[in-house]
């Protein structure tokens, strides 16, 4: 069976020709996956969000509000309130001074810290009244030494 000559660019021929789809090089068109829409006069985004996709138009987030019963966060821990705690091992005087002040500070400011504050204060005196204690105890140990030392010339 003899076939008919081919030419393609004879639309005489039935059957024959280039399928739509074909550019003039007789290449498959694809669609370009990242291709630009239509012009619209702004940059072109391929990562922005489709149409159809999100919220309708005229749809606005509603306000956040805060649940009723709950503080707002506080500004941080107050610095002579951490202080407070860690004089109160070193030198517990100073640690008196300095849970007075923050706890001062801490109801002006409503920073937190006020139990490092409490705990400060409380470990302080406890160690300042415990030294007092002890050196009381020194100086009669002392003054009984001095006075059993007198007696017996």
């Amino acid at each position: 069976m003899a076939y008919p000559p081919h030419d393609p660019n004879s639309p005489q021929q039935p059957g024959y020709g280039q399928p739509s789809g074909y550019d003039q090089g007789g290449y498959p068109q694809y669609d370009q996956p990242y291709s630009a829409p239509p012009s619209t006069g702004a940059p072109y985004d391929p990562y922005a969000q489709q149409q159809g996709y999100g919220q309708p138009p005229g749809y606005q987030q509603p306000y956040a509000q805060q649940p009723y019963g709950y503080a707002q966060p506080a500004r941080g821990t107050n610095t002579m309130a951490i202080l407070s705690l860690v004089f109160a091992f070193v030198f517990a005087p100073v640690g008196i001074v300095l849970g007075h002040m923050a706890k001062k500070q801490i109801a002006q400011t409503g920073e937190d810290g006020d139990g490092l504050a409490t705990a400060g204060l409380v470990c302080s005196y406890i160690f300042t009244g415990l030294w007092v204690l002890t050196c009381v105890c020194y100086g009669f140990g002392i003054l009984a030494a001095i006075s059993a030392d007198t007696s017996s010339y």
